[in-house]
């Protein structure tokens, strides 16, 4: 075996950095980790009920690809009342990251351009070069806020689609109405299609939800129960958007991931019926707790959804300052695992109090070299 087996795509991807740290964790003894993107509370137990059940029943064989349908209406009928568009089909997916890869690997031919926010979600990068794309960058610090001038001064010939994440990981940064609609708006008017990564669409504190679908009915949505009810090892998302492009995603998913899991999609129905509001809450306390312990220290900017804040590294470059705080314990993320800068570091408030506690008491220690 040598690396000549290697196909030239692999060597653009890097290991994730993300990952290097979760291995870290597991050989610490005690570690503070505010370095997990996922919900740190349980899945409810009405969803775990509705999997066991599914299985007990033998619904362990493939479903249709696009879905068992009791979902597949559920989800298509809050959709339909959401954005009223005469043409948006929806499907279940494999999990976001699956339903990202399908969108971008049905879309982009070698060479196209997909623009990205940077700092991006740390998938995105990856999947543009997996499709055989070229990742075009757009700068959003300090503020982490959309600039259409930006965006249109970056859209090319070569511009297949425009991938935004709000609320977005790792800023936690939540895009306003006129952003969406301009960013929509602009979409339209180059026919660049606009992906729609809505996978923390419940968690936000400072303003109300909206999806820039609302105001281009060609955008496509990529969506999904992972952070929202605590699913992520259950693999369960969907995608929707207009027919031509979902038909083309379906028929990707039976050559790839043939269908979602059969009994995680009978979990899913359950879900619809969970009120998750109380663990919003519950983040939206968190934020407010460590704003209010960090932010004479710290130059914090976004945090207005999901459940990171991206720091601006008091001194030293972002992976200096989270070496700093690895050697006490701390585990978080160098902004760079995301970014073109190495400014910053993500901290996940996706914790209990206590964890929190005891992050802030090291931030505060070290935030003065």
């Amino acid at each position: 075996m040598t690396d000549s087996w290697i196909a030239d795509r692999m060597h653009k991807i890097d290991a994730s950095g993300i990952r290097k740290v979760f291995d870290l964790a597991a050989k610490m003894k005690n570690p503070i980790n505010l370095s997990i993107g996922q919900p740190h509370f349980d899945t409810p137990e009405t969803i775990k009920r509705a999997l066991c059940q599914a299985v007990d029943e033998g619904r362990n064989v493939y479903s249709q690809t696009q879905g068992i349908a009791p979902l597949r209406d559920a989800l298509q009928k809050q959709v339909a009342a959401e954005y009223g568009h005469a043409d948006r089909e929806l499907f279940i997916t494999s999990g976001t990251s699956g339903g990202l890869m399908l969108a971008l690997s049905t879309l982009v031919n070698p060479g196209d351009e997909v623009i990205a926010f940077d700092p991006w979600f740390v998938m995105y990068k990856h999947l543009v070069t997996l499709a055989g794309g070229n990742c075009v960058q757009i700068d959003t610090y300090p503020d982490f806020g959309i600039d259409l001038n930006k965006v249109r001064d970056a859209i090319t010939p070569r511009t297949k689609a425009i991938l935004c994440n709000s609320p977005c990981n790792p800023t936690g940064y939540v895009a306003s109405e006129a952003e969406l609609k301009g960013l929509a708006e602009l979409a339209k008017e180059k026919n660049v299609c606009l992906i729609s990564d809505e996978i923390y669409r419940v968690f936000c504190y400072d303003r109300p939800f909206v999806s820039p679908a609302k105001w281009n009915d060609q955008t496509i949505v990529i969506d999904g129960f992972s952070k929202s009810h605590s699913m992520t090892g259950l693999r369960l998302g969907y995608a929707h958007g207009p027919s031509y492009v979902i038909q083309q995603m379906i028929k990707l998913q039976q050559f790839t991931f043939v269908c979602a899991p059969q009994p995680v999609q009978w979990a899913g129905l359950a879900a619809l019926k969970c009120d998750v509001s109380d663990r919003v809450a519950d983040y939206a306390r968190k934020r407010e707790f460590l704003l209010s312990e960090l932010s004479g220290l710290y130059d914090i900017r976004g945090g207005g959804g999901a459940f990171y804040l991206f720091i601006k590294a008091p001194w030293g470059t972002g992976t200096e300052f989270v070496s700093k705080a690895i050697e006490n314990e701390l585990l978080i993320i160098p902004g760079n695992v995301f970014s073109q800068q190495d400014t910053h570091f993500r901290l996940s408030f996706a914790a209990e109090d206590s964890t929190l506690q005891r992050g802030v008491d090291v931030l505060k220690r070290i935030a003065r070299k």
